[in-house]
């Protein structure tokens, strides 16, 4: 089936507000009743009138309007309008107003209107969050930044300046009741020119750690907060910290100071997506930004570097200088994830190894995608705003971080980042589009960068390179790649320009790379010394798959397990990447997968165990319905980490490497998971401890996960409930995550019905996904969350309307599906549904289902061959 983004030949005032007036500054006032969860306001927008206009559109959702003034010097007097002569368009979330009279170019004007709205916990525009203290639930508000200028009580004597004091008197005396209560008023300073998108304002009782740094541009000193609940604030250092530490790298990288005199981050118990970049004021989810200090596993150590860094990047890439519209977030996205999680982050923990990371984490990730049918391009048309939503996913983060990855280092990072400060200077307090990025590039490094790029960001897919052994060389060919097989002609059109960063040995056997040589037609030959390794996609910078033919595939698996090889860490994570992703599509024997997984048993360094353990996971999470085929899989998974687990034990000593320390983590997890029978007793002794004595020192922070889904697993009763008041209750935000995850790790009927009667009636709606993931890992009821999902379809829905939630949801509860029985039952539901705010996710999870379906048909012999003839106990 094809798919992907729908087609549009919308004309973009359709979608997009008319260009007739240009807003240059909003005057805000808001008053925020944290008891009655209600807030009401005005806003005064400053309007230069660019063509004659009759009428005035803006955007508005989820507001009840007040009275509306329009004031120029065009006019003889204000015109004063109700409310209700607006014309309001709900699916476009825009009103418009009709004018008596019309402004003329040329003039200026200005819209005041008010409005007042409730405080919902939808986590969409201005919303509440909620939190425990002393046993009561209370509320704060926030929205998804620049300092206080002044705060004061209001007193009858208050001294109005703006007219927000006068309006507050004339709210505070039609309603006496409130009176009596102290109101704060606080005043903030005027923005430079923003987006209104990244404007962020929060109302509660928060308290905050300080810190600062020191501009290497100028030698300025500005402060740095993070601001939570006081419950939570003694878990904020870690994010300050690293906020502290990346803000003056980024200075000096793109040779641009940040503008703003401060940069605050707010911790928010209820927050939609993981993090926002709102300007001067960072917004998060917990687990995005709050670690225990004295007992903080590493995983989310470095996913809060990671988050706080990736935010960090958008104060250039997003608030500097904006996209023009949604089909350029990758701009955005693309930069941040880049920058943030790699370029900046490695300056700060080398430790970490994020440019090998980043193969496993981005890009064999958005490869997996993009192989779909339904994929889209990173630069997409986005003519609604139900659009806008579906485009936040793999693409426009993962993928687009990597073609840039490949461009960085096809032209060298420095030149690249001298043309990506040209860009920011060009561009600064403006928006831009992708030609003026690639424009900056070109400047720097005197390439023809839309040549290059143009197919990687505007033309859905990416290639598998063929390589063909031939007398004096190699041959290679490019044709799209699709996870069902090869492209029918039609999805075969795109030729990219594709750089085949060729390593080959020298006389003294050392690895030598040509990054000159680029693939830009369909096919070229190549000379090249055959009898020597080779490999192309030194270092896995490119965003292709590479298929060889089987005998030079074993010749590469075979250089790859030496010792000394010649092929890098990064090598040899993508020949683990590529190779189930080739199986899957029909191009290699699936038995090849683990044949060269077998090969590198003997491996020592963790990312390559890693990428080992995700092939032999994509082929177990495929043939999970086959108890035969499982429980050999197992075998192997046991065989190749319990060894693991014997060298380096279950104790995490001070000062002993990353790679060691997440490697332990890595093989007790993959051997829990398989059965090892003395792994799963000894964390469950753990837990034991804990429960008899609420002493959790035995569990070690970067086994918490694991040790809880044992727990619940092999456990009964007293277990999950154990689990489940962590959950309601965490200590810390991967506490929570992990004991969410653990309640779906149940095996009786009895649990697995009261988990999703607490997904359904008391977990937050930010915490959905994490509860779901929990029944994902679990096949035994993979099918019973899927059915209960689709039985309770139109609740989450209703609850979810908006946001990212759902069709995240709706993936993370059926994408693991693998019939044609499943699809067609899943198809039949959604038929009925309106799947418009989710048509994209849902297409891709369809296509997954039956790309595995295909896979069990095409490879169950050869694995079950392969697997009776290999593996023993």
């Amino acid at each position: 089936m094809s798919g992907g983004a729908p087609p549009t030949a919308k004309d973009p005032s359709e979608y997009r507000l008319p260009t007739n007036v240009k807003p240059t500054h909003y005057d805000i006032t808001i008053r925020t009743d944290l008891e009655k969860l209600k807030f009401d306001g005005f806003v005064i927008a400053h309007l230069n009138i660019v063509k004659d206009t009759s009428s005035i559109e803006f955007n508005t959702t989820e507001l009840e309007l007040g009275e509306l003034t329009v004031s120029s010097p065009a006019l003889k007097a204000p015109s004063v309008h109700p409310a209700k002569d607006l014309k309001i368009d709900t699916k476009q979330e825009r009103a418009t107003l009709a004018l008596p009279t019309t402004l003329p170019a040329g003039t200026t004007a200005t819209l005041k209107v008010g409005f007042e709205g409730e405080l919902t916990g939808s986590m969409m525009g201005y919303y509440r969050s909620a939190w425990e203290h002393e046993g009561q639930t209370k509320h704060y508000s926030l929205t998804h930044n620049m300092p206080s200028i002044k705060e004061e009580t209001y007193s009858p004597n208050s001294k109005d300046e703006d007219g927000a004091v006068s309006w507050l008197a004339s709210r505070l005396e039609a309603a006496p009741e409130t009176a009596a209560v102290p109101w704060k008023i606080t005043t903030f300073a005027m923005t430079p020119p923003m987006s209104t998108y990244i404007v962020a304002f929060a109302n509660g009782p928060f308290t905050y750690i300080e810190d600062s740094y020191k501009s290497p541009l100028s030698g300025k000193s500005r402060p740095l907060r993070v601001y939570t609940t006081p419950d939570l604030i003694h878990q904020a250092q870690f994010a300050l910290d690293v906020k502290r530490d990346v803000l003056p790298h980024y200075e000096r990288v793109f040779d641009v100071e940040y503008p703003l005199p401060k940069l605050d981050t707010l911790v928010a118990t209820d927050f939609d997506a993981g993090a926002m970049e709102n300007w001067g004021l960072i917004t998060g989810r917990t687990s995005a930004f709050l670690l225990d200090p004295k007992k903080a596993d590493l995983s989310a150590k470095k996913q809060i570097a990671a988050t706080q860094s990736h935010e960090v990047a958008h104060m250039w890439f997003g608030n500097i200088t904006t996209m023009a519209w949604w089909d350029n977030l990758y701009l955005n996205e693309g930069f941040a994830s880049l920058m943030g999680e790699v370029i900046i982050l490695d300056k700060v923990f080398p430790e970490w190894k994020v440019h090998a990371t980043f193969i496993s984490r981005h890009l064999n990730e958005a490869l997996d995608l993009d192989a779909k049918l339904s994929s889209h391009p990173i630069e997409v048309e986005c003519p609604d705003a139900n659009m806008i939503n579906q485009i936040f996913d793999s693409l426009s983060y993962a993928k687009a971080a990597s073609v840039l990855r490949m461009l960085s280092l096809y032209v060298g990072e420095e030149k690249f980042l001298k043309g990506v400060s040209l860009y920011l200077k060009d561009h600064r307090f403006g928006n831009s589009v992708t030609e003026d990025l690639w424009a900056g590039i070109g400047k720097a490094t005197g390439t023809d960068i839309p040549k290059m790029m143009d197919n990687w960001v505007k033309k859905m897919g990416f290639p598998v390179i063929t390589v063909k052994e031939v007398e004096g060389g190699i041959h290679v060919r490019q044709d799209r790649f699709l996870e069902t097989g090869p492209a029918p002609q039609e999805h075969n059109e795109t030729l990219w320009t594709v750089p085949l960063s060729i390593l080959t040995v020298s006389a003294d056997g050392k690895a030598v790379i040509d990054s000159e040589i680029v693939l830009d037609t369909r096919e070229k030959t190549i000379p090249l010394d055959t009898s020597k390794p080779y490999k192309l996609n030194a270092g896995t910078i490119g965003v292709y798959r590479v298929l060889y033919s089987n005998d030079r595939l074993e010749k590469i698996a075979d250089e790859a397990a030496k010792k000394d090889t010649v092929f890098s860490l990064e090598d040899r994570m993508g020949l683990l990447n590529d190779a189930p992703a080739l199986a899957q599509a029909g191009y290699i024997k699936t038995s090849g997968v683990l044949s060269l997984v077998s090969k590198l048993r003997e491996e020592t360094e963790f990312l390559v165990l890693d990428s080992a353990a995700g092939s032999l996971e994509s082929i177990l999470s495929t043939w999970w319905e086959h108890k035969d085929i499982k429980d050999k899989l197992d075998t192997i998974r046991r065989q190749l980490f319990t060894p693991i687990v014997k060298r380096l034990g279950y104790e995490y000593p001070e000062g002993e490497s990353v790679d060691d320390r997440q490697l332990r983590t890595r093989a007790i997890t993959a051997a829990a998971l398989s059965g090892d029978q003395d792994v799963i007793k000894e964390l469950t002794s753990h837990f034991a401890h804990f429960m008899k004595t609420g002493d959790n020192s035995k569990i070690a922070a970067d086994l918490e996960r694991i040790t809880f889904r044992m727990a619940v697993r092999y456990g009964g009763r007293a277990e999950y409930d154990a689990v489940k008041a962590i959950a309601v209750k965490p200590p810390t935000p991967s506490a929570g995550i992990s004991a969410m995850i653990a309640m779906g790790s149940v095996q009786t009927d009895e649990l697995a019905e009261e988990t999703f009667d607490y997904i359904l009636n008391k977990a937050r709606d930010q915490d959905l996904l994490y509860m779901v993931a929990g029944f994902r890992h679990n096949h035994t009821y993979v099918k019973f969350a899927a059915r209960k999902l689709r039985q309770n379809y139109d609740v989450f829905a209703k609850r979810l309307a908006g946001n990212f939630g759902l069709q995240n949801l709706v993936s993370y509860s059926h994408d693991l599906l693998s019939t044609k029985e499943d699809y067609e039952e899943m198809r039949k539901f959604f038929d009925t549904k309106d799947t418009s705010k989710f048509s994209m996710a849902l297409q891709q999870t369809y296509d997954t289902i039956l790309a595995r379906a295909a896979w069990i048909d095409r490879s169950t012999s050869d694995v079950k061959a392969w697997l009776d003839a290999n593996v023993t106990e």
